[in-house]
């Protein structure tokens, strides 16, 4: 199936699937993956349900931060494949329904990009003013991103004779989105991608690209209105081009992301909505995320969320209170090495559920139920674990285990570029083949989770309204959208639990969207339902008049 260019807001009903190309599938036995493995294994994404294939960087890079330190962000690095790999992997995605977008990390580059070898040798260098540098390190930006691994936010630079700013690692300076040149600079760069057939771009830490503080000529300057531009621009090169910010800010800030009229992001990651989830499947009540249901802010029609039970970094739990962030520590990573940087978790979803069970499957039905689109990290369709030897946020970013063979079957090759999982979570026992072939596996369940929503567009266009009932472990909403409603109803304890769905009276029936439950409808509308531990249960209604959807 060719893709329609004029699709209009597919994101708002995709399912992407995110994946790190160096730990997906070697196919030339040098026990890194590549991106004719991508390619070779396109099938695999297209069969799970997904939409939109999300890319992690694969441009040449000293690889010191998994490829978000990037020396060239034009190239592909030589590890992995060519620029023809890339055009021949994005044809294949969507020669099967696929888009593709890619990781847009511009807010710095590494040390060891060209431009900033140019800007550290010469001040008169037109490179110089891409960077922000000072004779003395500032007191701004305030804070670190990542305490107790970096100390200041300025680094003192020899050769340079000055400190440049950098809001990650020392060894990533920003760039100055100030200086016009840069800005121009990083239009090219999307067109360059644009061009090359990508449907839009990941963007890194958008709140830091478009932060100010720190930086001397700073004042007067609208970076959101620029931000506005670049979307008008990628608009303009591919119609159906979409911006999905990296955006972690306080509730109060988040709309600011999406422009007053929706007209700048796209899309941003849900991340106070994964934070109060994992807070309520550690307590087992629906209230923390009822709560943050309730303060989100509302979207304009182009605008969405994207949900998450893992992204590709550290489970962060910044946006909890210290008590409430040491409840879900205490639930899912008591060990120390289990945390990071204070207020992060290093491992994945299965492990820290406990294996492939109930609860583990109330999880995903709980993601794909909720507001936004829904997003998948690479190996946690089948219920991959982390391996905690690999240092830092790397544990969660293993080899794909397709096989039970050597390496998972990742490679041929004598060594991977990362070690994989034992014991539980090893390949003999978490594996993409056996999974396929087993109609009760969790693989075949998230697929049947996808499809069932794929049917269900209600759920990414509809409006979300939450449904009162005296169970304090179910989270029940509604989602309407143009006259369909679909239920969801979830029960994050550990008990069995009974309730009373006042649903309208102009409801007549309904459906059981998954097809596990028997309801029946009670007079005026009501439905009693009954779900035993970590159950749930999706309906579509009924009402008189309306044809039944198979």
């Amino acid at each position: 199936m060719r893709l329609d260019q004029t699709s209009d807001q597919w994101w708002k009903t995709a399912v992407i699937y995110c994946l790190d190309v160096e730990t997906f599938l070697d196919t030339d036995g040098d026990g890194i993956g590549d991106l004719n493995g991508v390619t070779q294994q396109i099938e695999h994404i297209a069969q799970l349900g997904a939409t939109c294939l999300w890319l992690m960087p694969f441009q040449p890079s000293p690889n010191r931060d998994d490829g978000y330190d990037i020396a060239d962000c034009y190239g592909v690095d030589s590890r992995l494949g060519t620029l023809g790999d890339v055009v021949e992997l994005i044809r294949a995605a969507n020669d099967r329904g696929l888009r593709v977008i890619v990781d847009l990390v511009v807010n710095h580059t590494s040390d060891e990009h060209p431009w900033f070898q140019e800007a550290r040798r010469d001040r008169e260098s037109p490179r110089r003013n891409w960077y922000v540098w000072r004779d003395e390190p500032s007191d701004e930006p305030e804070g670190l991103s990542f305490p107790g691994t970096e100390t200041s936010n300025w680094q003192y630079d020899e050769e340079a004779g000055q400190y440049y700013l950098h809001r990650f690692y020392h060894f990533q300076p920003d760039l100055n989105v100030l200086h016009e040149e840069v800005r121009d600079e990083i239009a090219r760069i999307m067109g360059f991608w644009l061009a090359l057939g990508v449907a839009g771009f990941r963007m890194d830490a958008v709140p830091a690209l478009l932060e100010t503080a720190g930086i001397p000529v700073g004042e007067g300057h609208d970076l959101r209105a620029w931000l506005r531009d670049l979307r008008n621009f990628v608009g303009r090169r591919r119609g159906d081009a979409m911006l999905l910010g990296e955006v972690n800010v306080d509730p109060q800030q988040l709309a600011q992301y999406f422009g007053d009229h929706g007209d700048m992001l796209h899309m941003e990651f849900a991340f106070l909505l994964n934070q109060h989830l994992w807070l309520a499947l550690a307590r087992g009540e629906a209230e923390p995320l009822e709560m943050l249901i309730r303060t989100l802010p509302a979207l304009a029609p182009d605008n969405c969320w994207a949900t998450f039970l893992r992204n590709h970094d550290e489970l962060t739990l910044d946006k909890l209170t210290l008590g409430q962030r040491e409840e879900v520590f205490a639930a899912f990573g008591p060990d120390p090495d289990m945390q990071l940087y204070g207020h992060g978790l290093r491992r994945r979803t299965a492990s820290m559920i406990g294996g492939d069970g109930a609860r583990l499957r109330l999880a995903w039905s709980l993601l794909f139920a909720l507001p936004g689109t829904p997003i998948v990290f690479y190996g946690d369709e089948i219920g991959m674990g982390e391996n905690l030897d690999i240092p830092d946020r790397y544990a969660v970013r293993s080899p794909m285990q397709w096989s039970a063979e050597p390496h998972g079957g990742f490679t041929t090759g004598a060594e991977p570029v990362r070690p994989l999982p034992e014991g539980a979570f090893a390949p003999a026992e978490v594996n993409v083949d056996d999974q396929r072939r087993d109609p009760a596996s969790l693989l075949s369940f998230i697929r049947r989770l996808i499809a069932a929503r794929r049917r269900r567009p209600e759920l990414g266009w509809g409006q979300v309204t939450l449904i009162e009932t005296d169970a304090p472990s179910l989270l029940a909403h509604r989602t309407d959208w143009e006259g369909s409603t679909v239920v969801t109803v979830h029960n994050l304890g550990d008990a069995d639990v009974r309730a009373t769905l006042e649903l309208g009276e102009e409801v007549v029936a309904v459906d059981d969207v998954l097809e596990e439950h028997a309801v029946e409808m009670g007079d005026g509308g009501r439905v009693e339902v009954e779900l035993e531990a970590y159950g749930y249960l999706w309906l579509h209604l009924r009402r008189d008049g309306d044809r039944r959807l198979s």
